[in-house]
């Protein structure tokens, strides 16, 4: 071994007094094993220096963090190896989902105006991929969520950029006060192939996390509240390209419950997007086993206040039938409830794509609680048109229903 590679390789981490700067090894060779020793050494009470380029192709998985702080100043990058990622990439249990990087512990703080890049063009032109039930990953084919907060508590992630997430840029995985905040991402496809299921965040199984003052361009859900999520606040976010902010989806999975509650949306700009302001549930299903519906639980006490569409296909959109056939649905209504759900100045315009619609409010069984004040919402052909089914107490609805065709649901 050469002098100066012996040097390098036993000086990948400098350390001062509870601080771990890790240095790139160069040469497109894997930092990932030093990020991790990194870890290790400044687990509590110290501060990671990730300030330089580095080339991760090992899974990060960082857990027991106590007081620490992340200074990502420079740019994380993960190789374009599917043949390693894919199979080898830490698995989490929702829609098969699994991830480069599983972060953990308490008292996180993630900052420096660094960059994750998670090299998505690759994963959008493989050819023969698969996909999961509802866009979720699949055992076949597993895209990696660059970054997962897991199993943590008092989390605060701020102004970085993520860009080409194979699948969902952000998964909140089973932790409590974790707020993200001045963060900048971008899952834009330069070929015919879309950034499938590029959510800027899912947040499943978890309470009080607020994300607020962010841009997002994708190409689907820009926030989802997945399975037992309370407790959350969204707020002052741009979303380009998107599917929305998605309420599930829910009831997936017979035999499950599902909670989605206490849920507070606000000063969202939803723009060149199928959905605006979204809830989504499966219908049931008869299958005890089913991976496609059956699910119970409810959705309660979610607002969507000033909240601005432009060139969006539905800007607000409930149905208890997502994914689900028709008459599956009309058989085997959903067993989820919906209710107090309130919808404050949402204005704008629709893209034109569904005619007229501009609001569709479609439940099975019947949705109790659900209030809409200064709605002023228009199509490019002229005044909305607003579809309700199966709503209790329209009068509370400050826009005049019409029942949706017979096979809308």
């Amino acid at each position: 071994m050469h002098l100066t590679h012996l040097l390098l390789a036993l000086v990948p981490v400098v350390f001062a007094v509870n601080t771990c700067k890790v240095i790139p090894i160069g040469g497109g060779q894997d930092d990932g094993p030093n990020i991790i020793d990194a870890f290790d050494t400044c687990k509590s009470g110290g501060t990671i220096v990730l300030d330089k380029y580095y080339v991760v192709n090992t899974v990060l998985v960082i857990t027991g963090l106590q007081d620490v702080s992340i200074e990502l100043s420079g740019v994380v990058q993960y190789t374009p190896n599917i043949a390693y990622w894919s199979p080898n990439s830490y698995y989490l249990e929702f829609q098969n989902a699994t991830t480069f990087w599983f972060l953990s512990g308490n008292n996180i703080h993630l900052y420096g105006g660094g960059t994750l890049d998670a090299n998505g063009q690759v994963w959008w032109d493989y050819p023969n991929k698969t996909v999961g039930t509802a866009g979720g990953s699949s055992t076949l084919f597993a895209r990696p969520v660059p970054l997962t907060v897991g199993n943590a508590s008092n989390v605060l992630i701020e102004d970085l950029t993520q860009i080409g997430s194979p699948f969902w840029n952000n998964f909140v995985y089973q932790s409590t006060n974790v707020t993200y905040r001045w963060m900048n991402i971008s899952s834009t496809s330069y070929s015919s192939n879309p950034a499938a299921n590029s959510d800027g965040w899912d947040i499943y199984r978890s309470s009080y996390i607020t994300i607020e003052d962010s841009t997002i361009h994708n190409d689907d859900d820009c926030v989802a509240f997945k399975p037992n999520t309370t407790n959350t606040v969204i707020r002052n976010l741009y979303c380009n390209g998107s599917h929305g902010i998605s309420v599930g989806s829910l009831g997936q999975y017979a035999g499950e419950t599902d909670i989605v509650a206490n849920i507070y949306v606000k000063n969202i700009s939803m723009n060149n997007a199928q959905n605006g302001a979204r809830i989504k549930v499966f219908g049931g299903s008869p299958y005890p086993n089913s991976t496609a519906g059956g699910g119970t639980g409810y959705v309660q006490n979610v607002t969507f206040e000033d909240f601005y569409v432009n060139n969006v296909d539905n800007p607000i959109y409930l149905t208890q039938c997502y994914d689900t056939a028709a008459n599956v649905c009309a058989e085997y209504p959903s067993v989820l409830n919906i209710s107090d759900i309130h919808y404050i100045n949402v204005t704008g315009m629709s893209s034109g794509n569904s005619g007229n619609v501009v609001v569709e409010l479609e439940c099975s069984p019947e949705c109790y609680d659900i209030t809409a004040t200064g709605i002023n919402l228009t199509s490019p052909d002229g005044p909305g048109v607003y579809y309700c089914e199966n709503v209790a107490n329209e009068m509370a609805l400050d826009f005049t229903c019409t029942m949706p065709p017979a096979s809308s649901l």
